[in-house]
């Protein structure tokens, strides 16, 4: 079985392909971008369905290399066929050769906060996305209506933007900073 380790990190890849979206958040999605597109904001996708595999190699490597979690007492995923507990030349438990390995795949993911085994990236149900515009945006909400935001920040994290989102179905989750959802978690 293969050990763990950051090579783990290609397998199971995220998509950032709008169209692999639950089809409602997908419309919702859809319709921001193209208000966003409209009024002359930038974006980028990072991410939008994550396959259960990759969601539980991002958990479990984060929480043997984070939190201290015995790699020995990991439960194993079907189809997933990694061994989390790395051994010496002569049998015994690697506890340090263990928990490096999950580091390197943790930063290997850029993981900051513990992800979870179920989300609504897993789910079809979210997005992670970078958003900027210079000056004012004159955005149009769903109900048609101009939006004019001259806060800043001008990105992702502007609290005017926000509301318009949600508007479309699309809500942020403040917490983290790329991640937009069909409810804000």
């Amino acid at each position: 079985m293969p050990l763990s380790g950051a090579q783990w990190v290609a397998l199971y890849p995220t998509s950032t392909s709008v169209s692999d979206l639950e089809l409602d958040f997908r419309t919702s999605l859809n319709n921001f971008l193209a208000a966003l597109t409209a009024a002359g904001a930038s974006y980028t996708i990072a991410a939008t369905l994550r396959p259960p595999e990759r969601a539980y190699l991002m958990h479990w490597s984060y929480r043997v290399a984070r939190e201290n979690y015995d790699p020995r007492q990991v439960p194993a995923m079907t189809g997933v066929n990694i061994d989390w507990v790395h051994k010496r030349p002569n049998g015994s438990y690697d506890e340090t050769a263990s928990r490096s390995a999950a580091n390197a795949m943790t930063t290997s993911y850029g993981t900051v906060y513990r992800p979870s085994l179920t989300s609504r990236h897993t789910e079809g149900r979210a997005v992670d996305m970078n958003l900027s515009w210079s000056g004012t945006l004159r955005i149009r909400n769903a109900q048609g209506q101009e939006v004019s935001i001259g806060s800043t920040p001008r990105s992702g994290a502007n609290t005017d933007l926000h509301d318009v989102g949600a508007s479309y179905g699309v809500v942020k989750l403040v917490s983290d900073p790329p991640h937009w959802s069909d409810d804000g978690h």
